[in-house]
């Protein structure tokens, strides 16, 4: 069983994939351009739906999609601000761009960000590629994206890096969402990783969330980091790429044990042995 799970993991660990797919799926607030990453390798494989900051699908936001899709994962990105921007806008990461994003996370109604989600993990589901079982991460508003779209059933995982505003009730218009109320609503796991000199969430923040999930029977997992906001992207003078890939075996553990592996054909397998 050793040597089966190795051969797996290095098979995985090596794994090509395909970039540059992507889908506009029908949403109430129209249509969601959503990139597709996945093994290029055929078989099934767990659904990932990947939540990116408030810049839309920029270049660290691919990587980390094509990392994700590497170890096995059929991976979608949507863009966030769909109903705003033209489909493949990128926002910059320099002041104009967060001012933009910063204005339209908080210009979406609340109810649009959750019927995103489900177009997104109902696409996940029904793709030929994906066994069915489903996971969500996300990186800043994109980690709050995560939290809420663990509120599905069917996401039986979520990753959440340092995600802004569930403390404070800040996402989406009116500026007053229900995350912290609905938290209950989590079936999953869930995996919270903060980074400690992180402004946007500060302690108490990270106590009022952790004091709300222990309240309401979440399961989770609960780490706080030495690391600046935005730690984990590869651009820029606060990302910490030591800290960056500790932090994805966390992801990968998560994921790997909640969602399985697909069901990619090993080589030199015997008919008898077990796949998954």
């Amino acid at each position: 069983m050793a040597s089966h799970y190795l051969q797996k993991t290095l098979q995985w660990s090596l794994m090509t994939i395909q970039d540059g797919e992507f889908v506009d799926l029908l949403t109430p607030t129209g249509p969601m351009r959503t990139h597709i990453f996945r093994p290029a390798a055929p078989g099934k494989y767990p659904g990932i739906l990947f939540y990116s900051e408030i810049f839309q699908v920029t270049g660290p936001i691919r990587r980390t999609a094509a990392m994700l899709a590497g170890h096995g994962y059929l991976v979608a990105v949507p863009e966030i601000y769909h109903e705003f921007e033209a489909l493949g806008t990128v926002l910059g990461y320099d002041q104009a761009g967060a001012d933009r994003g910063n204005v339209l996370k908080t210009t979406k109604p609340l109810a649009a960000y959750d019927s995103d989600a489900r177009a997104a993990l109902d696409f996940l589901k029904s793709h030929s590629a994906c066994t069915g079982r489903l996971g969500a991460m996300g990186i800043c508003i994109g980690g709050h994206l995560a939290f809420r779209a663990a509120m599905n059933a069917d996401v039986l995982a979520a990753a959440c890096f340092y995600a802004t505003d569930i403390h404070k009730k800040g996402l989406g218009a009116g500026m007053n969402d229900d995350s912290l109320e609905r938290a209950g609503e989590i079936s999953g796991e869930l995996l919270h990783i903060w980074g400690r000199q992180d402004p946007h969430v500060p302690l108490d923040g990270c106590n009022t969330i952790k004091a709300r999930l222990d309240e309401v029977g979440v399961r989770f997992t609960w780490h706080e980091v030495n690391g600046a906001h935005a730690f984990m992207r590869d651009e820029g003078p606060r990302y910490d790429p030591a800290l960056a890939r500790q932090c994805y075996g966390l992801v990968f553990e998560l994921f790997h044990r909640r969602l399985g592996w697909g069901d990619l054909p090993l080589e030199g397998a015997g008919a008898g042995e077990s796949r998954h």
